[in-house]
């Protein structure tokens, strides 16, 4: 049988994101995200509001740290991660589920109120995470040549 982890999410930076290294010189961060869902019961409006922790490594760790301020939307891919320890203090055994992130993109406008696009999106392959690369605007293949009246086209 074939499985699949895979998560979607957008929502809102819940804090600045604080980037930290590795011994090995690794960035990591974490990031919280809140998602909000807006639904109606009975014709009364409500909200619900679902907080995520994203753990974000290398280059895109480098990244939010550096743009996901607090309040900015960003899109996240990636995949869940069941983490288990032992609590110090009680001795009782704790999990926490969380997103390890393979791909970001920041959302909206840029801080600052300047016009000019809505973010990057970025990938990790391979655990070297990389910017998406899109064909220049020269590269991108041009639109089909207009039908002339002599084509003969049954539809």
């Amino acid at each position: 049988m074939a499985n699949v982890n895979k998560v979607i999410l957008i929502g809102n930076v819940t804090r600045d994101p604080e980037v930290k290294f590795t011994p090995k010189g690794s960035a990591v961060t974490d990031l919280g995200l809140a998602i909000n869902r807006t639904y109606s019961v009975e014709g009364e409006k409500r909200e619900e509001t679902t907080f995520v922790d994203v753990e974000l490594w290398g280059r895109l760790a480098e990244i939010a740290g550096e743009y996901a301020k607090k309040g900015r939307p960003i899109y996240i891919e990636g995949r869940l991660r069941m983490d288990n320890w032992e609590d110090k203090q009680s001795g009782q055994k704790r999990s926490r589920l969380r997103v390890v992130g393979e791909n970001l993109q920041l959302l909206g406008g840029r801080p600052g109120g300047s016009s000019g696009g809505g973010g990057g999106d970025y990938e990790s392959e391979g655990g070297a995470p990389q910017r998406s690369s899109s064909r220049p605007s020269s590269q991108r293949p041009s639109a089909p040549p207009a039908a002339s009246e002599d084509d003969d086209i049954p539809f």
